[in-house]
């Protein structure tokens, strides 16, 4: 059994990581800004992602950290998630946690032809802003020491269909392809019980 702490724990991304590490028996902290915005979610904690000082306090003693996060009333994404991995990166480096999970986006990984998937034909630019944001955020933790890992649905999350169907393909980046939140956190369990990539962006799909 590891300690696991999920920071964005209301999220949909956040609620399967939660669910997948507790039904393989983890201790699981689950970590949200305002609690009350989430009745239906026992033992919950609070905590900032963008503060490295609850970083620091929330993570220390864990095995491994989720940061399913997202700022949604953000006017400026690149400064959310900038200011989420430079306060992950400084609390966890601080609190000595050895591993890193994020959930990252499918338009910054590679596709098969090489080309970032946001930079193809027909790809919408309306949000390419929030792509640069999480392309920033990776560039902070490359340039840490951090064993982190970003995983994220190859194409996007199936939304109409949340099934759990139990497996998950590491592929190159393939907008046509959906995979459900539990599928994605099935690769995320398995990269904290046994990891096999390490400081790289991956991504799965069905």
């Amino acid at each position: 059994m590891s300690k696991v702490l999920v920071f964005g724990a209301g999220g949909r991304a956040g609620r399967a990581a939660v669910a997948e590490a507790r039904a393989r028996g983890h201790e699981v902290t689950a970590v949200v800004r305002d609690p009350s915005r989430y009745a239906d979610l026992p033992g919950l904690v609070v905590g900032d992602v963008t503060s490295a000082e609850d970083v620091e306090r929330l993570s220390k003693g864990q095995d491994a950290v989720v940061a399913a996060v997202y700022d949604g009333a953000s006017a400026d994404p690149a400064a959310f998630f900038t200011a989420t991995a430079e306060s992950l990166v400084d609390g966890l480096t601080k609190a000595g946690v050895p591993r890193l999970v994020w959930i990252g986006l499918a338009s910054i990984l590679p596709t098969e032809s090489g080309a970032l998937l946001m930079d193809t034909p027909s790809y919408p630019q309306e949000y390419r802003a929030f792509y640069l944001a999480h392309a920033a955020a990776a560039e902070v933790f490359e340039a840490s020491s951090l064993d982190w890992l970003s995983i994220a649905p190859a194409g996007d999350f199936n939304h109409p269909d949340p099934t759990r169907t139990g497996g998950y393909r590491v592929i190159p980046a393939d907008a046509t392809n959906l995979i459900s939140y539990a599928d994605v956190a099935i690769a995320l369990l398995d990269e904290i019980d046994k990891p096999r990539h390490h400081r790289t962006k991956l991504g799965v799909g069905s």
